[in-house]
């Protein structure tokens, strides 16, 4: 486990340097990462988490700078770019191919972000590179958003950990592929459909669930080992995950706070899985969120975790 001080991040760039792999703190949820230039270290992400190839990765990048370094970026992506950057959003646009191909996952295309958290943003500045980071977990299985979920899940699969604490969004990021037609959305997240509309106008909800066009399209995905329901009626035995006024073992907001659910989301549901398995419970139900505005993207989430 690396601190979050001078010598941590020197060596965690050193580690990005050697091909070797990194978890590391965003503002969404801990990364997995690895230098994106090199082919031997992305395969090395795709193998600890279990992740199939044609799955894309993400690359973070330090600056809108350094992604028009290896995507085509139009004149919506800049303005989006402009808008949210640093922070979770990811577009998904024209490769200019600098990267490794695995990235890809046999698209013309390449998933970039700025993330805002400092400790990412650090790591970036003292590695001079582009990173491949998907969520640091074994795919398909609940994001982490904490060192130890890190540690929990991979293991020894990771050559260091950088633990910056808890993920302040605590939500994968917004996918956008925007072009001179329009923008489509392609995963919601911690930027908002609304925020989005703000900018660039009505946007087009492109969420077909298993067709791989970016990363986190996957059908059942951010699952416990313990069955999800959704629902707010439990039933004897169930671990119960409440919302604003219904309550349960855990609850995501007692205010029913949408931001403060978005944060609590993967930790919460780590924390059910685990009374649940000591507990014998069979089921974790989740009380009903609002469907609007980050609502949209915890639902998505709690959805895909059911199936």
């Amino acid at each position: 486990m690396l601190h979050n001080d001078v010598a941590g991040i020197a060596r965690a760039a050193e580690v990005l340097r050697d091909g070797g792999l990194l978890a590391l703190p965003t503002e969404t949820v801990y990364g997995l990462a690895a230098d994106a230039r090199n082919g031997a270290a992305v395969a090395r992400i795709f193998a600890a988490k279990g992740r199939p190839t044609f799955n894309p990765l993400i690359v973070h990048v330090v600056s809108l700078e350094t992604a028009e370094e290896l995507v085509e970026v139009n004149a919506q992506a800049h303005a989006l770019a402009k808008a949210f950057w640093p922070g979770p959003m990811t577009l998904v646009l024209p490769s200019k191919g600098r990267v490794a191909d695995l990235i890809s996952g046999g698209l013309d295309t390449l998933a970039v972000r700025v993330p805002a958290h400092p400790l990412a943003r650090a790591v970036l500045g003292a590695f001079g590179g582009p990173v491949a980071a998907p969520s640091a977990n074994p795919s398909g299985q609940i994001s982490p958003t904490m060192a130890a979920h890190v540690v929990a899940g991979l293991g020894s699969a990771v050559e260091a950990v950088l633990d910056g604490g808890a993920c302040g969004v605590g939500l994968e990021s917004t996918i956008l592929a925007p072009s001179e037609g329009g923008v489509r959305l392609l995963r919601e997240g911690g930027v908002s459909r609304e925020a989005v509309e703000a900018v660039v106008g009505p946007v087009v909800a492109d969420l077909t669930p298993g067709r791989i066009e970016a990363p986190g399209q996957m059908e059942r995905h951010y699952a416990p080992r313990t069955q999800v329901v959704l629902g707010s009626v439990a039933t004897p035995g169930d671990v119960m995950i409440g919302f604003g006024a219904v309550g349960g073992d855990f609850t995501l907001s007692e205010r029913g706070d949408l931001v403060e659910a978005a944060e609590r989301l993967f930790a919460t549901l780590h924390a059910a899985d685990t009374l649940a398995l000591t507990r014998g419970a069979q089921v974790i139900r989740v009380a009903e969120v609002p469907e609007v505005g980050l609502g949209r993207a915890i639902n998505d989430r709690l959805r895909r975790a059911a199936r």
